[in-house]
């Protein structure tokens, strides 16, 4: 297992992504985990390269918050912070799950364990998460796990997105 923080349900668990873990996952270095990678990857090299940074961004400003998400010693998608924690409290989150493990619950497990996450930070009141209008997926697994929608918005890039929150108390995530 890589070095840094584990959080665990079950099988599923999210590990403390290293930037060893990210070069291995960029084709950049050797695989120091003993990770194994589903059939056709975790994701695209341009979207991992653009993960990387921004994982580098986050752990830079004291917030190590980027996961690999691990089913037994396979990494099925990522997870984490998309910046540090706001002086609001509020942090947005993003997760992905490699296109050959979706539909078996990774990614509902993965935000949960994200949520107890971000319940122990201090510097946490509100997640944030966004989907494109049109990821029913990403939606419902939000849903499940507590966040309520709070409005749209129009990204540049993106498009149409929605926005979603929960509060954090305690240990607890609430709407």
């Amino acid at each position: 297992m890589s070095a840094g923080t584990g959080l665990e349900a079950g099988e599923l668990r999210l590990v403390e992504a290293t930037d060893g873990d990210w070069a291995w996952l960029c084709g950049e270095g050797p695989n120091t985990g003993n990770w194994q990678a589903p059939e056709g990857g975790v994701d695209d090299p341009a979207t991992l390269q653009c993960l990387r940074g921004t994982a580098q961004d986050v752990r830079d400003a004291g917030s190590p918050h980027s996961y690999l998400i691990v089913y037994g010693r396979e990494i099925v998608g990522l997870c984490g912070y998309k910046h540090p924690p706001k002086p609001d409290g509020s942090v947005e989150i993003g997760f992905g799950i490699a296109a050959t493990r979706r539909n078996r619950g990774h990614a509902t497990g993965a935000v949960a364990l994200l949520l107890q996450q971000a319940a122990r930070d201090d510097a946490v009141q509100t997640v944030i998460a966004e989907t494109h209008i049109d990821n029913l997926a990403s939606q419902n697994v939000l849903r499940r796990n507590g966040f309520a929608e709070r409005g749209n918005r129009v990204d540049d890039e993106d498009g149409e997105l929605i926005v979603w929150r929960v509060s954090t108390n305690g240990s607890k995530a609430v709407p």
